[in-house]
């Protein structure tokens, strides 16, 4: 098969690693920068170039689209999507899983449980706000923020109020969470491939920090999941129609409730933690599911 792995860098890790497995298996593998790739619109052919060339048809597409470019990105696998090309995350779900607020809304509405959320747009309903979520301490997160960036912990009501005040001064769309504190600034990354829990791992934060995310220095060991964590990570990832997903899990005194969902989870921390070929995982999810089609031209190189 031909396979385009979408990403900006080919020397990440998650990217290397794809590559790799595929190419292990026997198939024809590029990175495409997607920034590069130019959508033509027309009547009945939709059709991508890449560096001044048409590309050829692949097989299979997997996406790893950077928060900060899911507008284009996201064009570009619907293109693919167009071309009939089959993706392991479809662009609608892509945009749903980066909407923090959207996805919330998802999970709410399928019964899958959350911590206790509000949102609003008007500074005089911070004090309800507030109560919404059970008062301080309490989590104030921008709804662009990935990696742990813009999330605060707000820890008095006054804090909470002078935060919240802020980010209403400067227009910014914001979600308030209820603070889990039996979390103890741990969550567990539920990795799904294909309807199936392939691998989890407890991200523990750095000493004095409440966010858990490797990228603000914590450290993630293995964890065997029980059983309503997995159910609850499975529901999660098909309500948001991704067959691949980093559920991010909050271990409270109520069960696990579903943090985020995020649709490009990354590899190395996973791999590391648990010792799976997570990437392989992937490759067969794409021998089980795409339709081969004749290799044709290789991309221009």
């Amino acid at each position: 098969m031909r396979i385009y792995v979408l990403s900006r860098n080919a020397n990440l890790y998650s990217t290397s690693r794809l590559v790799q497995a595929a190419t292990q298996r026997g198939h024809e593998v590029s990175v495409i920068d997607y920034l590069h790739c130019n959508i033509i619109i027309e009547e009945g052919n939709p059709t991508i170039s890449y560096e001044g060339h048409d590309l050829p048809k692949p097989d299979a597409i997997i996406p790893r689209i950077g928060t900060s470019k899911t507008y284009y990105g996201t064009a570009v696998v619907r293109q693919f999507e167009m071309m009939d090309v089959f993706t392991t995350a479809k662009s609608q779900a892509i945009v749903r899983s980066r909407d923090k607020l959207r996805s919330m809304q998802i999970l709410s509405g399928e019964h899958i449980p959350i911590p206790q959320t509000a949102f609003s747009s008007h500074p005089d309903h911070i004090k309800n706000l507030i109560k919404k979520v059970g008062g301080a301490p309490l989590i104030i997160k921008l709804l662009e923020g990935t990696q742990g960036k813009g999330v605060v912990l707000a820890e008095t009501q006054n804090a909470a109020k002078s935060a919240l005040d802020a980010f209403f001064g400067i227009k910014a769309n914001v979600l308030v969470q209820e603070f889990i504190k039996e979390a103890k600034g741990c969550d567990v990354r539920v990795f799904i491939v294909d309807g199936k829990v392939v691998g989890s791992m407890k991200r523990n934060g750095a000493s004095g920090e409440f966010r858990s995310n490797l990228h603000q220095g914590g450290f993630a060991e293995m964890i065997e999941l029980n059983k309503e964590e997995k159910r609850v990570g499975i529901s999660a990832a098909k309500a948001l129609d991704l067959q691949i997903a980093g559920v991010d899990i909050l271990q409270s005194s109520r069960g696990p409730l579903v943090m985020e969902v995020n649709s490009s989870p990354g590899l190395e921390g996973i791999e590391a933690a648990t010792k799976v070929d997570i990437a392989g995982k992937i490759i067969e999810f794409i021998e089980k599911n795409a339709k081969h089609k004749s290799m044709g031209d290789r991309v221009h190189e």
